[in-house]
């Protein structure tokens, strides 16, 4: 009788959802990542197949959890929306993220920088940028036939993907495809508040019409007139 040997099993691989690094250096730097990140959600809100992320560790190759990096802010076209502990690749139809962000601190370093590009340039990325906010400088690669290559003219850069304009005042402004700009949380809702201010205000004003014409019907029927001829 043939003893029947067992099938070798691979060992489970994990991926770990976090890389022992801070999500920023500075307030500035986490200020950018935040107003980013949310205004991209915003943006994409009623689309139930783009996935945005932040500082979420993205593992492109399957059974490979040291092949890993954790953009600052990244967009999946084609990938549903919904929490994840980290983007592994081969469960996302094998998409990468089309779109992602650095914002620099002066902690980060030119050896750095160079490996997340030669990263992305990799693994598929066709939109990669970088804003510094404290020389207020943004960088931007597209990719071509050849990989990424630089943009020439960030001022006035529109998104191919995201539809975004990209403009430099004092700090970088974004403005979505209808025009708005891309605002803090407190922005937001100062914004908002503004706009319910004005509500009450135009609410009060019509009460103080309506009671206007009230007082002038019931002073025209005094003398007899019928206000509705």
């Amino acid at each position: 009788m043939l003893e029947q040997l067992a099938t070798p099993t691979q060992p489970d691989i994990i991926y770990p959802e976090n890389d022992g690094q801070p999500m920023s250096g500075n307030t500035e730097q986490f200020k950018w990542i935040v107003v980013i990140k949310e205004n991209l959600e915003i943006l994409f809100a009623n689309d139930p197949n783009v996935f945005v992320a932040g500082d979420l560790l993205w593992y492109p190759v399957h059974r490979d959890n040291k092949t890993r990096q954790a953009p600052d802010a990244m967009v999946a076209f084609g990938r549903p929306k919904g929490d994840r502990g980290s983007y592994q690749q081969w469960k996302e139809d094998n998409i990468p993220p089309q779109v992602v962000f650095e914002i620099l601190s002066p902690g980060n370093t030119l050896k750095e920088m160079a490996k997340k590009l030669q990263f992305y340039n990799r693994y598929g990325v066709e939109e990669y940028y970088i804003y510094n906010p404290d020389t207020i400088d943004l960088t931007g690669w597209l990719r071509s036939d050849a990989g990424l290559e630089v943009i020439d003219v960030m001022e006035g850069w529109v998104s191919p993907r995201l539809e975004i304009r990209f403009e430099i005042a004092d700090e970088l402004q974004i403005f979505s495809p209808s025009g708005e700009r891309f605002t803090t949380s407190v922005e937001l809702a100062q914004l908002r508040e503004q706009e319910r201010l004005r509500a009450e205000q135009e609410r009060l004003r019509a009460q103080q019409a309506e009671a206007r014409l009230q007082i002038l019907e019931a002073r025209l029927r005094e003398l007899g007139i019928d206000p509705n001829n």
